[in-house]
């Protein structure tokens, strides 16, 4: 039990590929304390889910079983337990949760299940809760939101459904670049430092924005100008996220172009996105990730607390 607080009346989980975070939460969906590790799907055998997240909650748990609300890669094929995709167009969160198995008799774990689409073929997992906070908080929304991050989603909004979405890989392609090619010579170790160019970063991005037939020898670019002009880590890596960002916008045209969009995600990133937009002329606003994710799982916790009838 939490020492000097109120017991939480659930906890929410968002259970990604690398992290996994943890909020103890009251019954209106107040935070009370947060958690998290690095233990993520990616490092866990599906016996190990349950071990990870006790080490992590152990402190909020009394003798009565604590309900979880989790989502994200933990309801992966490879996950602790597999939660079906609904299709769209549907609800952010359309179908029933999945319980995961448990030894622990101080839980029940309760996975939201993610959304796929069949044409073009593409899936979601932990930004459907996402999406379903940020509509929760406004439910009247029409239009894109973009959620930026190593898979990057561009999801169509329409009289409260998830119509259709597109994924971009621009994230993984910049982290495979910058640590496992030729070009981890050439930009910032962790893809940032000081010397970030805003000019740089705009210039780059028109180009493949407008010609991304270019991309692999603007790429190599990158490299021959560091080698001969001595360009320095912060330029390069401002170049290379104009670059991929610039292709992804000339292959999401249509979700974006003319339209009414929302950016979720980490702050830098969020506004890296939205400095390429705007120079586009389409002003995004930005959506704190952490507050929608959580009213996402609240959202849920409610699903589940409600009377059937």
């Amino acid at each position: 039990m939490m020492q000097g607080q109120p017991e939480p009346d659930w906890i929410g989980v968002d259970w990604g590929t690398t992290h996994l975070r943890a909020w103890a939460m009251t019954a209106d969906g107040v935070e009370l304390a947060g958690a998290d590790s690095g233990m993520g799907m990616a490092s866990l055998t599906r016996d190990g889910f349950e071990p990870a997240l006790l080490d992590l909650i152990d402190p909020w748990l009394s003798g009565a079983p604590m309900t979880v609300i989790a989502c994200g890669m933990v309801g992966s094929r490879q996950g602790w337990v597999e939660a079906p995709y609904s299709a769209v167009p549907c609800p952010a969160i359309a179908a029933a949760m999945v319980a995961a198995p448990i030894t622990d008799p101080r839980l029940e774990v309760h996975v939201i299940p993610g959304i796929k689409q069949l044409d073009p073929p593409d899936v979601m997992r932990g930004e459907e809760t996402q999406i379903a906070g940020f509509l929760h908080l406004d439910p009247g929304y029409n239009g894109i939101l973009c959620l930026p991050g190593t898979h990057t989603k561009w999801v169509r909004i329409s009289d409260g459904q998830v119509s259709a979405f597109r994924t971009a890989m621009t994230g993984e392609v910049f982290a495979c670049l910058s640590q496992h090619s030729v070009l981890r010579h050439t930009v910032a170790p962790d893809g940032r430092d000081g010397g970030w160019d805003d000019d740089a970063f705009a210039e780059a991005l028109n180009d493949t924005l407008s010609r991304p037939e270019h991309l692999a020898t603007r790429l190599f670019a990158l490299r021959a100008d560091h080698l001969l002009n001595g360009t320095p880590p912060g330029i390069s890596t401002a170049r290379l996220s104009g670059l991929l960002i610039g292709i992804e916008l000339a292959a999401s045209r249509g979700y974006w172009l003319g339209q009414n969009v929302t950016l979720i995600g980490a702050t830098r990133l969020a506004r890296i996105y939205a400095q390429a937009l705007a120079a586009q002329g389409v002003p995004a606003i930005l959506a704190d990730d952490s507050a929608v994710t959580q009213t996402g799982l609240f959202t849920a916790y409610q699903a589940l607390k409600e009377p059937v009838t």
